[in-house]
């Protein structure tokens, strides 16, 4: 992360109530992230894809809607510079609750709700479920 921090364009998207930082999503190349060479977590083919790896809101804030609004913008980033697509590797947790120290990953729903589809499963697996490979097509 450190590594990315020093890189253009940053690692992320931010999401704000008025001056405070109230969320963050990670969106970068996938080739500069280690899920390049994550072997639980397939490349689908050769296109030269981002990832939005991490959703994570602060507490106090949680439950108020900013999640889909930073996968959103996370999206939207991505396009502007130029992804031809954007994935994401979800839990998929057919709707059970999921541990907030887990949910970082986002969820399956959260991903469909944004307009993204199954492109593969994965051999991942966080706090008990199934992590899915997600994609959007941007082109």
């Amino acid at each position: 992360m450190k590594r990315l921090c020093r890189q253009t364009p940053p690692p992320g998207v931010l999401a704000y109530d008025g001056d405070e930082v109230v969320g963050w999503a990670g969106v970068h190349p996938r080739a500069d992230t280690s899920f390049a060479t994550n072997r639980r977590i397939p490349q689908v083919d050769d296109l030269d894809v981002w990832s939005v790896w991490c959703i994570r809101v602060r507490p106090g804030h949680r439950g108020e809607g900013i999640s889909p609004h930073l996968l959103a913008g996370a999206v939207e980033f991505a396009r502007v510079h130029g992804a031809p697509a954007i994935e994401g590797y979800p839990l998929d947790n057919k709707g059970a609750k999921v541990d907030l120290t887990m949910a970082y990953a986002g969820t399956r729903a959260l991903f469909e709700r944004a307009g993204f589809t199954k492109a593969a499963d994965t051999d991942s697996v966080l706090n008990g479920f199934p992590r899915v490979l997600m994609r959007l097509d941007l082109r």
